[in-house]
């Protein structure tokens, strides 16, 4: 049997300053933009993975969410404690260089791990960690 990851979710409260630093500061592709009653699912992800998608969601999308738990949701994401993806790269520095001129929110500088990696890691415009790892040589 045979599993893969396909997609994975962020909730984001910006649809489009999402877009601008996903595709425009990180390269990736914009691959849907879906609007259904009132809220927005727009899914990314890398040309280098073109079978596995992060999908930008409205927090608490769910729709038997209580209004009273999207908002919690919507204060978490504010705080930038929901969530957060880790992402491989073969130049940590560079990238980190492109994302911080770019005015990405730096949580860490590069640096060596003692677990095998140079890592970066930034929020992106809604709070959600996004780490960067290249595999030390």
């Amino acid at each position: 049997m045979d599993i893969k990851l396909k997609n994975c979710f962020l909730a984001v409260d910006d649809h489009d300053k999402a877009i601008a630093f996903y595709r425009d500061v990180l390269g990736m592709e914009v691959r849907n933009d879906v609007g259904f009653e009132g809220m927005r699912w727009v899914t990314v992800g890398s040309p280098l993975q073109p079978d596995v998608d992060i999908v930008l969601e409205p927090p608490g999308a769910d729709p038997g969410i209580s209004p009273a738990d999207r908002e919690a949701m919507a204060n978490l994401l504010a705080k930038g404690v929901l969530h957060g993806v880790n992402f491989t790269t073969d130049d940590c520095d560079a990238l980190f260089a492109r994302v911080r001129e770019a005015g990405g929110d730096v949580i860490q500088e590069p640096m060596d791990q003692p677990y095998g990696v140079r890592d970066c890691a930034f929020r992106d415009p809604a709070g959600n960690m996004l780490r960067f790892m290249e595999p030390n040589s």
